[in-house]
């Protein structure tokens, strides 16, 4: 009888490693596409940020445009006094230029995990400095009707986080919840993504809420009101020349 056995159990154990590297390939897809959720190819948008703390709120408009992964620009269109404000990141470079003092600054890499324009986003989160997939080795497991995606980073990738997990619905494969872990495996922030919109077609959440944990009261909320992919972008948008144009 075992003559027979063994060479199942010796199959099914070759057969495992291959399993495991197709779940990590359909982890890794998934990935992906949030990764490029809010980009495409490139991308054209008007957003609005509200940053709510327990003494003050205030609301920014701002219009951005991107490239793929590597080129993003944002110019801040409202309220007046920070008019003008923007920030260009090209590859693995950035930059923020402030029209009242007349003055483009280079954000260095040790600056990436700082505040954006006071919000509760790093300059990392407006810029995506790094993708995901490539910076991260990632798992999925099921839970409900939703997918859960572990990111877990690279020995050679340097960032925070610990790890990052992703709630993703499995009919709609968009995204509900992003949470943040320090080093130590606590969790420190968590981002709700809710309103889902149609936009050129491509539907995905118009609003992200950003709730850091280790401030009480605190939260960031991203909407987006107008947005157009794969659109031809002009060669002078992503340019030091047109971070300081003044409007």
């Amino acid at each position: 009888m075992w003559k027979f056995i063994l060479p199942l159990l010796f199959s099914f154990i070759l057969y495992l490693p291959s399993y495991s590297c197709f779940a990590d390939n359909d982890a890794a897809t998934l990935l992906k596409k949030m990764d490029e959720l809010f980009r495409s190819n490139s991308s054209i948008s008007l957003m609005k940020m509200q940053i709510i703390t327990p003494n003050w709120q205030r609301t920014l408009a701002m219009k951005s445009w991107t490239i793929g992964m590597d080129d993003t620009f944002i110019r801040v269109l409202s309220p007046r006094k920070d008019r003008g404000v923007a920030t260009l990141k090209k590859d693995k470079e950035m930059w923020n230029f402030f029209p009242k003092i007349n003055k483009v600054i280079k954000v260095p890499p040790s600056m990436m995990m700082g505040s954006w324009m006071g919000s509760d986003f790093t300059n990392d989160d407006l810029v995506r400095e790094v993708s995901l997939v490539e910076e991260y080795q990632v798992s999925k497991s099921i839970e409900g009707d939703n997918y859960r995606l572990i990111l877990v980073p690279k020995e050679e990738t340097v960032t925070v986080w610990g790890k990052i997990e992703f709630i993703v619905n499995q009919k709609t494969l968009l995204p509900l919840e992003q949470s943040y872990y320090n080093e130590k495996g606590a969790k420190v922030r968590t981002m709700v993504f809710s309103n889902i919109k149609d936009f050129s077609g491509k539907k995905m959440p118009a609003v992200m809420t950003m709730i850091p944990l280790n401030k009480t009261g605190h939260k960031t909320i991203i909407e987006y009101v107008e947005a157009e992919f794969d659109v031809d972008l002009g060669d002078n948008v992503f340019t030091l020349r047109n971070l300081q144009t003044r409007f």
